[in-house]
């Protein structure tokens, strides 16, 4: 086994070019776990451009291990301590977000990981698929408000989209080798997060530090609070319509709490495929880099003698609210995903700097989507307006909610 393998490797390393990888979001959670993928695989990836928002100092440590092409610091004052930092390197900084959208047009780059947190993602995403760059995408609210858009496009450019969420990773797994065959249905697994079974009453006064507390995965901030709100299984949902051509009645939602199992996929003959791992955001990581190939790793391997029990429960709609409000907009369309998910940024951004109850993220983002006028195929910028325009009302119901509180 070891020779065939290493003759796969041989393989492999013949016919898959070493990808370049621009790294957008690399300080991150997914950002630094897509380098710990790289850094392991040398004979395959190497790193072309960094980017981060204001995480200077480990974006500078990031850019003296991987010595990339190029690095961009989306905020513009802490360019200089960036430029200082890495003055006597052969790296090409920049700065803002125009900077950060265009870096990803230079011919270096082979392959885009989108790693970057909330709508910003958009203008970077797009502008990688007219160039036509391989994209492997971890951004959630991208697709969740402009899905019709970014699909479209990358079909008109011939790009590949290749996820890199687990659920959605799972579910592209599933599908490889069934070009002919129809889907029934898939089902999306959620882990419950720290609050699974508990009630309204239990969820009064939950502080940001519990909520962040998942028990299966670790993750960045806010997708931990989406977690904890079900909103990540509402996005999620969004998203596979978008990916895999669905319509929202044939996206289930199961809580599995174990995590073990990340989606299934059910077929018209009733044949259901499942993809099972542990809760390791490195694997569908590594599976979207190294795409059609799977890699070698030494990650920690999966045993059914460890998990002899792998349990299914509905998820609480009355409790966790933000999932039904999920399946109104992508039943409603247009420019309402958009609205839902900016609106959520913003109350998940309130909850965590202690402004905002737990409760009530759901009711912020219901009441924005009430306020937001409707459209039936919104263009990039009417999503970037609509994106503007949530934002500034859920501020303002989030002000309106903390004056109530303090009363």
């Amino acid at each position: 086994m070891c020779v065939l393998y290493d003759n796969f490797l041989y393989f492999c390393s013949s016919i898959m070019m070493k990808k370049r990888i621009a790294v957008l979001g690399s300080t991150g959670s997914i950002g630094r776990q897509t380098l710990e993928v790289i850094s392991a695989n040398k004979d395959f990836f190497e790193v072309e451009v960094l980017t981060a928002n204001s995480n200077a100092n480990l974006l500078i440590k990031q850019a003296i291990k991987h010595l990339p092409n190029a690095v961009v610091i989306a905020d513009e004052k802490y360019y200089e301590n960036v430029k200082q930092a890495l003055s006597s390197y052969d790296i090409k900084v920049y700065t803002g977000n125009e900077s950060l959208a265009q870096i990803v047009e230079m011919s270096t780059i082979d392959m885009v990981l989108i790693a970057l947190v909330g709508f910003a993602g958009l203008k970077p995403v797009m502008n990688a698929i007219r160039c036509r760059k391989l994209i492997a995408l971890a951004n959630k609210e991208v697709l969740v408000g402009a899905g019709e858009l970014v699909m479209k496009t990358a079909k008109e450019n011939n790009t590949s989209i290749i996820p890199v969420d687990s659920e959605h990773s799972a579910i592209f797994q599933c599908l490889h080798g069934e070009l002919y065959n129809k889907i029934e249905s898939v089902t999306i697994t959620a882990s419950g997060g720290p609050f699974f079974g508990k009630t309204i009453k239990d969820l009064q006064h939950i502080t940001p530090e519990q909520a962040l507390n998942h028990p299966n995965w670790s993750m960045g901030n806010k997708i931990t609070i989406d977690s904890a709100t079900l909103m990540n299984k509402g996005l999620e949902m969004i998203e596979a319509k978008w990916l895999f051509d669905l319509s929202p009645s044939q996206i289930k939602i199961s809580v599995h709490p174990q995590s073990i199992i990340h989606s299934l996929v059910h077929f018209e003959d009733g044949s259901v495929k499942a993809q099972i791992g542990l809760p390791d955001m490195r694997l569908p990581i590594q599976y979207a880099l190294s795409y059609p190939f799977r890699l070698q790793n030494q990650y920690k391997r999966f045993s059914f003698s460890d998990y002899p029990s792998l349990t299914f429960f509905p998820p609480d709609t009355t409790t966790f609210r933000c999932l039904p409000i999920a399946y109104y907009v992508i039943e409603q369309g247009g420019n309402m995903p958009c609205c839902m998910s900016s609106a959520n940024e913003m109350a998940v951004e309130a909850f965590l700097k202690g402004t905002l109850p737990f409760l009530q993220i759901a009711e912020v983002v219901e009441k924005t989507i009430q306020q937001i006028p409707f459209l039936a195929t919104p263009s990039m910028e009417d999503c970037l307006d609509t994106d503007r325009e949530s934002r500034l009302i859920a501020k303002e119901i989030i002000k309106k909610q903390k004056s109530k509180t303090c009363q």
